[in-house]
C-alpha cells in the first residue's frame, strides 16, 4: 500500500477523504521535524526549571495549582492516560481510528504540542504496519479536547490497552511487538499532548461530511429518475432561474439533472399537452432544497479543512515567542457547529427524497402510476411498506437533526464549564447517513418501477445505465416477494458509488 505524505498545515478536504476511503496509511512531511524537535526541546527546559507550566510540571484540571516534582513528570503523564481510559460502549471502525491517528500526527507536525519526534515516528508506524487502538466510541463531550478515546488511542502508544492486528483484538503491548514495534514511554506535557485535541470529533465530522456528500450527488440521480418515473417537467431546471438566484449549490444541482435527463424520451411524449401546470415541490425544487444542503456541506467543509490542520491542544509552545502558553483550542465548538449543519443537510436531503418516494407510489400524485408501483394491486401491496419505512427512517432523521452544541453542561468540578459536545454530535452522521443511504435505496427501487411502467418509452441514457446496474442486483417488482434483501440491495448501491459511476455524467464536487 503507498503512504500519502502531508504537509501539516496545508492538507486538504481531497487527501482527508482519501485516508477515510481507502484507509491509506500516512507519514509527515519530514520538513516539519525541526519544529516538533524545537518544540520537544522548549519542553524539556520548561520541566527541568522551577516555574509552574501548566500540564508540564502541574496538575491537570483542577488540580492545575498543584506542582509536580521533575522526576515525577513521566509518572504524572502515564497516569494521566491510564486515568483517562474511561471510555465507554462499542469501538469504533477501523478506517475510523486510523483517520484518528492520522489528524493526531497532523496536530503533533504543527510544532506546537512539544512531542519527540519518537512519537510522530511510532504512529506513523502503527499506521503503515496496522496496529489500531480499539477506542470505544462514548465519553467526550468535546472539550478539554476529546480526552477519553484520544487516552485510549495513546494506551496502546505506551503498551497499554488494546489494539488490533492481523484481524485479532490483543493487548497494546503484544500489538506492538507482532507488529515489529515497543512501545515509549512519556516525557513532560506528552501523554496531555496526545489528548488534548479535537481528533476524534473532527474524525466523525469529516467521516459524516464525505458519506453526506456522497449520498447527496446520489440523490440528484435518483432524484432525475423519479422525475421521468412521474412524468415530471424539466422546466424548472431552466439555467436562467437558478443563475437569478445565484446560489451556487442549487445552479450546479440544476444543471446535473438537466444533463442526467437530456434525451429521456419519457420527458418529450409529455412535454407538449400536459393539462398539469405545476409539479409538487418535491420534484419542482429539487434543486433550490439539495442545492442548499450542498451549500451547507461545503460550508462544514471550510471549518473542518481548518480544523484537520490545527494545533489543538493545550498548553501550546509558541517557538517564535519563546512561550508555553495555556489556552483553549482544544475546544471543539467549531467542529460541534459543522456536525450540527452536516445533519440538516442530511435530514433535508432524505426529508424531500421521502416525498418523491410518497408521491410515487399514490396514482393521484404519480401521473397514473400504478397503485403502490405494483402491477396487480389489491392481491400485492407492492411497495407500501417500504414507503412507511422511509417515512419512519425521515422521521428519526429528524430527531437526529436537533442540535448538540447547545447542549453543554458543566465537567471536571465546574472547571471545564462550557463544552462542545461535538464528539456525539459528530458520532450521529453515520447512522444518518445510513439511514439517508437507506431512504434513497427505496426511492430508487421505486423510481425504477415507475420507469419501467412508461414503456415502451425510455429515459435517458445516463439513466438506462442506472436501471441496469439496479437491475443486476434487483429484479423487477412483479408478485410480492421477501423485500428486505431488494431494500438492502438498492441501499448498498447508494453507499458504494455504483449508481453514481454508471450514470458517468459529471456531478458537482466537494469544495469548501
Amino acid at each position: 500500500m503507498s503512504v500519502l505524505t502531508l504537509t501539516p498545515g496545508a492538507v486538504t478536504l481531497g487527501q482527508l477523504a482519501d485516508i477515510y476511503w481507502t484507509q491509506t496509511p500516512v507519514k509527515l512531511d519530514p520538513a516539519c521535524k525541526t519544529a516538533v524537535d524545537e518544540a520537544a526541546s522548549r519542553i524539556a527546559t520548561a520541566a527541568a526549571g522551577k516555574t509552574a507550566v501548566y500540564g508540564v510540571n502541574t496538575g491537570f484540571g483542577k488540580l492545575a495549582s498543584l506542582k509536580i516534582a521533575p522526576e515525577d513528570t513521566a509518572t504524572l503523564q502515564r497516569n494521566l492516560i491510564l486515568s483517562h481510559c474511561c471510555g465507554v460502549g462499542e469501538p469504533i471502525a477501523r478506517r475510523m481510528a486510523r483517520l484518528v491517528m492520522s489528524l493526531k500526527l497532523l496536530s503533533f507536525g504543527r510544532g506546537a504540542s512539544g512531542v519527540r519526534w519518537d512519537f510522530v515516528d511510532l504512529l506513523q508506524e502503527m499506521l503503515a504496519r496496522g496496529v489500531t487502538p480499539v477506542i470505544p466510541a462514548q465519553g467526550s463531550v468535546g472539550a478539554s479536547g476529546d480526552l477519553a478515546p484520544l487516552a485510549h488511542m495513546t494506551a496502546v502508544v505506551i503498551g497499554e490497552g488494546e489494539a488490533e492486528y492481523d484481524g485479532a483484538v490483543l493487548p497494546g503491548a503484544d500489538a506492538l511487538a507482532k507488529a515489529g514495534l515497543a512501545p515509549l514511554r512519556l516525557g513532560p506535557k506528552e501523554g496531555l499532548a496526545f489528548i488534548n485535541g479535537t481528533q476524534f470529533s473532527t474524525a466523525f465530522a469529516l467521516a459524516g461530511l464525505f458519506e453526506a456528500w456522497h449520498a447527496a450527488r446520489n440523490a440528484l440521480v435518483i432524484s432525475a429518475l423519479s422525475t421521468d418515473a412521474v412524468m415530471g417537467s424539466t422546466a424548472p431546471l431552466q439555467p436562467e432561474i437558478h443563475t437569478l438566484r445565484g446560489q451556487p449549490g442549487q445552479i450546479e444541482a440544476a444543471a446535473a439533472m438537466r444533463a442526467i435527463l437530456a434525451g429521456s424520451e419519457i420527458r418529450e411524449s409529455h412535454r407538449d399537452g400536459d393539462t398539469r401546470v405545476q409539479d409538487p415541490y418535491c420534484i419542482r425544487c429539487q434543486p433550490q432544497v439539495t442545492g442548499a444542503a450542498m451549500d451547507v456541506l461545503r460550508q462544514a467543509a471550510a471549518t473542518l479543512e481548518i480544523e484537520a490542520n490545527a494545533a489543538t491542544d493545550n498548553p501550546l509552545v509558541l517557538s517564535e515567542a519563546g512561550l508555553i502558553v495555556s489556552g483553549g483550542n482544544f475546544h471543539a465548538e467549531p467542529v460541534g457547529f459543522a456536525a450540527d449543519m452536516i445533519a440538516l443537510a442530511i435530514s433535508e436531503i432524505g426529508a424531500i427524497a421521502q416525498r418523491r418516494i410518497a408521491l410515487m407510489v399514490d396514482p393521484t400524485l404519480s401521473h397514473d402510476l400504478p397503485l403502490f408501483l405494483t402491477p396487480d394491486p389489491g392481491l400485492n401491496s407492492g411497495l407500501m411498506i417500504a414507503e412507511v419505512t422511509t417515512a419512519a427512517l425521515m422521521s428519526e432523521n429528524k430527531h437526529l437533526a436537533n442540535p448538540c452544541v447547545t447542549d453543554s453542561t458543566p465537567t471536571s468540578a465546574n472547571q471545564e464549564d462550557h463544552v462542545s459536545m461535538a464528539a456525539h454530535g459528530a458520532r450521529r452522521l453515520m447512522q444518518m447517513t445510513r439511514n439517508l443511504s437507506r431512504i434513497l435505496g427505496v426511492e430508487l427501487l421505486c423510481a425504477a418501477q415507475g420507469v419501467e411502467f412508461r414503456a415502451p418509452l425510455a429515459t435517458s441514457q445516463p439513466l438506462r445505465a442506472v436501471l441496469a446496474r439496479l437491475r443486476r442486483d434487483v429484479e423487477t417488482l412483479g408478485p410480492d416477494r421477501y423485500m428486505a434483501p431488494d431494500l438492502e440491495a438498492a441501499a448498498g448501491l447508494v453507499a458504494s458509488g455504483a449508481l453514481t459511476t454508471a450514470c458517468d455524467t459529471p456531478l458537482p464536487e466537494l469544495k469548501p
